[in-house]
C-alpha cells in the first residue's frame, strides 16, 4: 500500500494518509521545532491497537485488588514493564502515553484505598498521594513522564 505523506510541505490530497508500523500509526501531526515554532509534520506516536492492548494489560493486571502486596512490591512488580513501554512507545509523541500513565496512577490510588483504610477518604488519599509522590519521586518508573492521576488536574 502507498501512503501520502502529508504535512505542511505536501498539501495533496490522497486516500491513504496513515499507516502502522511496529506498534507506531504514522500520520500527520503537529510538531514543535527546536526553536519552538509549531508545524504539521508526518510523525510517529503510539498506535491505538497498542494503546488499547497495553490497558487491557493493565486492567488485567488488577492492581487495585492486591492489597496484600506492599508498595515497594508492586513498583518491583510492575516498574520493569511500565519502563519498557515508556522507552519504546514514548519515543516519540510521548504525550500520547498519559492519559494511560495516569490511569495506572488511579488503579494504585484504588489499591491505596482499599489497603489503607485511613486514606479512605478522597481528601486523604489526595494528601497521602502527592505525598508519596514528594517523598519517593522514582519509586514507579512512570512517575517521570506523570505522577498525575486520571480525575485530578
Amino acid at each position: 500500500k502507498i501512503v501520502y505523506c502529508k504535512d505542511d510541505n505536501r498539501r495533496g490530497s490522497h486516500e491513504h494518509t496513515a499507516f502502522t508500523f511496529l506498534g507506531f500509526k504514522f500520520c500527520r501531526r503537529t510538531v514543535r521545532t527546536k526553536r519552538g515554532v509549531l508545524f504539521t509534520g508526518f510523525a510517529p506516536g503510539i498506535s491505538p491497537q497498542a494503546l488499547k492492548a497495553i490497558s487491557r494489560e493493565v486492567r488485567r493486571w488488577r492492581l487495585h485488588t492486591r492489597t496484600r502486596l506492599e508498595l515497594d512490591d508492586l513498583a518491583a512488580w510492575i516498574n520493569p514493564i511500565v519502563r519498557g513501554w515508556v522507552n519504546y512507545y514514548g519515543r516519540f509523541y510521548r504525550s500520547l502515553l498519559i492519559p494511560l500513565l495516569k490511569r495506572i496512577n488511579a488503579y494504585l490510588v484504588r489499591w491505596a484505598r482499599n489497603k489503607y483504610k485511613r486514606v479512605a477518604s478522597f481528601k486523604r488519599v489526595y494528601r497521602w498521594w502527592y505525598g508519596l509522590v514528594d517523598r519517593q519521586p522514582d519509586l514507579f518508573a512512570h512517575w517521570r513522564v506523570t505522577s498525575m492521576f486520571s480525575w485530578i488536574r
